[in-house]
């Protein structure tokens, strides 16, 4: 459903005034929990949550942007090169690593479970043979196994494109397999009447009524490959937002994750938006 014009001024202010109202909340709230707590939830401390004046300047101290006394670093000779090379994982070398491994294990998950999910919803035999193999491992919780994945692949990025590119497959797979066994027969049929071969088959007919089946499931998709690439930097890694996180909880430093935190959302949000518009221009066709 499309809407006008107007209806999205509306929606764009009342996101931003749900924005707002919850930032109000998180940096004041603490302070009226006592006199509201049917309002203010106990747990907005700023020991466990920060604020998001303090996030914002912790965020820009992990962006070499400034010091921690909150002093500008790019006016000074040489301060930001020496806060990069103070530390192998700042927040771009992280935000960097996150991204890559991010990015590789989406795209192996989506072309792989594409390919496997065309392959065995447009042949019976060979789905029944391997279906229960497909229940039986989807069964098994992938994130149990990135410890294994790591005491095998160490600690590089191998082991966290991995992690990001089994729980892409089989999202992506079941969607392609489903789309794959919902090609209307009339159209199949009617193509080999006029005399496409199996090929054109494939690529003129089965694939363009499988697409819708397989954007639906980029969206999610992209967002579980970001989660996998962070639970493995959880479990073990040299760099990457994760390793920020455990590190700042090691240190207590409640405004540190937060930080780390909001930039892992807006990751998020932008890695959506970019399956939206690619979605709207490969399926333009509808």
């Amino acid at each position: 459903m499309t809407l006008s014009r107007y209806t999205w001024h509306s929606v764009w202010f009342w996101r931003i005034a749900v924005l707002l109202i919850l930032l109000t909340v998180w940096q004041w709230g603490f302070s009226l929990q006592p006199k509201l707590p049917w309002l203010v939830p106990s747990f907005i401390d700023p020991y466990f949550i920060s604020t998001p004046t303090g996030v914002l300047h912790k965020l820009s101290h992990m962006a070499c942007m400034t010091d921690e006394e909150g002093h500008l670093l790019p006016g000074r000779s040489g301060a930001v090169a020496a806060c990069f090379s103070a530390t192998d994982n700042n927040l771009l070398a992280a935000i960097s690593a996150t991204l890559r491994n991010t990015f590789w294990g989406f795209a192996l998950g989506v072309s792989t479970g594409f390919a496997v999910g065309l392959l065995l919803g447009r042949s019976p035999f060979w789905a029944s043979v391997f279906d229960p193999y497909i229940v039986g491992f989807n069964s098994v919780p992938r994130i149990a196994l990135v410890p294994l994945i790591v005491l095998i692949f160490g600690l590089g990025d191998a082991s966290k494109i991995l992690t990001a590119w089994l729980i892409v497959f089989f999202v992506v797979f079941f969607n392609t397999f489903g789309g794959a066994r919902q090609v209307q027969r009339d159209l199949v049929h009617v193509a080999r009447v006029l005399g496409a071969t199996n090929w054109q088959v494939m690529t003129r007919t089965v694939i363009p009524s499988t697409l819708e089946w397989v954007f639906a499931s980029l969206v999610p998709s992209v967002s579980f490959a970001l989660i996998g690439v962070i639970v493995g930097e959880f479990i073990g890694s040299e760099q990457g937002l994760g390793r920020l996180i455990i590190e700042a909880q090691g240190r207590g430093d409640a405004a540190a994750m937060m930080a780390t935190l909001s930039v892992l959302v807006l990751i998020g949000v932008m890695l959506s938006g970019l399956i939206h518009q690619l979605q709207e221009y490969l399926l333009r066709w509808r």
